[in-house]
């Protein structure tokens, strides 16, 4: 007796179809799976069992050969139990062979005969109706998850003989529906916002650059001085992100196993706020099977490292490639995965130490060797992937005691989306989203300079030595500046405000 069912697994973040193949012959009693199957692949013969004793239906005492294709694809997850499970009682004659051959299924099975949720719904989802299957089961909390997909039946199930009853036609269970434009109407403004922060009005207005064009940025002050402040109110200020956005963020956190209980989709742009002893593999991602890491995870959002020169060397080091490609390799034996990374990078750094360096009123008790050793820790190839340099100092009294309303995030918040729009008209065939993402060709061609602003950066380039990339930052930054301007023209002012965002390319 020989049964099929399809199902799908997730490679990085996207899904590729499966056929689960169960063969029952005479013999000794006996349970065996073949291709590839991980620990937690291999352990579900023992749920698969239970489940079905438990949901009332017999266990066939005959030699049970189970076969994951394709074959030469390591299997990893909990996934497989539902298809495993229903293609036994497939093979066993419960199920009519021509019905499980119309549905792509996906679950883990309790001992009960319960059906779990799972990672990676989204993804089959996604892969299922672009080889135009009409219907999936996937588990009954899985189920917002993968309704999204629109032009495609998802059905949620909560136990394997409810699932069994559905497949064979004897119970009705109505498909999910999705109501995107309500998912989308919803106001995702951060509850913190920038009207809460007294005075650093040159800070404000370098976030609402590094906002409007993609840029990252750096922020060297004392402690005390608002840094990590900015930073959480930072997301409030970045424009909403589309529907393919949306789509490919929430794809990352269902493999990651991120998605809150019942949660269809990832509207708001992600803000990821790792610890300073996050490992190599925490960061970037890792793992026997690679699982993606903090820079994935801020993928279409923000990626905030506080205390940036206390992360360990390889780490800050590992972040030179996603930075500058938007996308990271994890390479192993068997396997070579690539995520996405697509982030603005938000950072925070002491100016020594003791952090009192420049403080008008504490003194600084480093050493210049000292400062010097502290401000190496970040390398220059680092420093040059960060676009904008800002340096936050302690706020003064009478900002603080300043009656007069400081502006909204909301108010930020719609420059920034009116920047975007001129980036979008102006990229439209250009494969690029913001004015951050441009190559030396989008410089050459959106980026024109007069003779007032070309003398003006020559002289900036001679006197910090600016490298060639950060040549190009300022002309990206200026791009920004003069979009928030409604300048179709980069203007020497443009080019002298961008230029003082490279602090850290002076001496100290």
């Amino acid at each position: 007796m020989l049964s099929r069912v399809l199902t799908s697994a997730v490679v990085g973040i996207d899904a590729y179809l499966m056929e689960v193949e169960v063969d029952i012959a005479r013999g000794l009693p006996a349970f065996t799976t073949v291709g590839l199957p991980e620990v937690s692949v291999r352990e579900s013969k023992e749920r698969v069992k239970a489940a079905i004793h438990n949901s009332g239906y017999t266990f066939p005492d005959d030699r049970i050969t189970v076969n994951l294709a394709p074959a030469n694809i390591k299997k990893d997850g909990t996934g497989f139990d539902l298809p495993i499970a229903m293609g036994i009682l497939t093979a066993t004659g419960i199920i009519p062979k021509k019905e499980v051959d119309r549905f792509l299924m996906i679950g883990e099975l309790s001992l009960d005969g319960r059906i779990k949720p799972v990672n990676g719904s989204l993804p089959m989802a996604i892969e299922a109706k672009r080889l135009d299957y009409s219907s999936i089961l996937v588990p009954y909390d899985n189920r917002r998850e993968a309704s999204v997909v629109d032009g495609i039946s998802v059905v949620g199930v909560k136990t394997l003989s409810e699932a069994v009853d559905y497949v064979r036609g004897e119970k009705q269970i109505s498909p999910e529906l999705f109501d995107l434009n309500n998912m989308f109407n919803e106001n995702h403004l951060s509850e913190s916002d920038f009207f809460e922060v007294s005075g650093q009005q040159h800070v404000k207005r370098a976030m609402e650059i590094a906002a409007a064009g993609g840029h990252n940025l750096i922020m060297i002050g004392p402690p005390g001085s608002g840094k990590t402040m900015m930073a959480k109110r930072f997301s409030g200020i970045v424009p909403d992100m589309s529907f393919e956005e949306a789509i490919e963020t929430t794809k990352i956190f269902s493999v990651a196993g991120l998605l809150e209980k019942d949660q269809a989709l990832v509207t708001k742009r992600p803000f990821r706020a790792p610890h300073h002893t996050i490992s190599d593999a925490g960061m970037i991602g890792g793992g026997n099977i690679p699982r993606p890491g903090e820079v994935s995870l801020a993928h279409n959002g923000v990626l905030f490292l506080d205390e940036l020169a206390e992360f360990k060397k390889p780490v800050l080091e590992a972040l030179r490639q996603p930075l500058e490609d938007g996308r990271v390799t994890i390479s192993r034996a068997a396997t070579s995965i690539t995520y996405p990374s697509g982030f603005m990078l938000i950072a925070a750094l002491n100016p020594c130490p003791c952090g009192y360096y420049t403080h008008p009123k504490q003194q600084c008790r480093c050493s210049f060797h000292q400062i010097q050793k502290y401000r190496n820790k970040i390398s220059g190839p680092l420093l040059d992937r960060i676009d904008i340099h800002i340096e936050v100092p302690p706020v003064a009294y009478r900002d603080l005691r300043n009656a007069v309303p400081e502006e909204s995030s909301e108010g930020i918040r719609d420059r920034v989306t009116k920047a975007r729009k001129h980036q979008t008209r102006r990229f439209g065939a250009e494969n690029i989203l913001t004015n951050a993402q441009m190559k030396n060709r989008h410089l050459k061609k959106f980026c024109p300079i007069d003779q007032d602003s070309a003398h003006l950066l020559e002289a900036a380039v001679d006197k910090l030595n600016l490298s060639a990339r950060a040549y190009n930052r300022v002309l990206k930054i200026a791009r920004t500046i003069a979009d928030l301007d409604d300048d179709e023209n980069i203007r020497a002012d443009h080019i002298a405000e961008a230029v003082q965002y490279r602090s850290l390319d002076r001496n100290v």
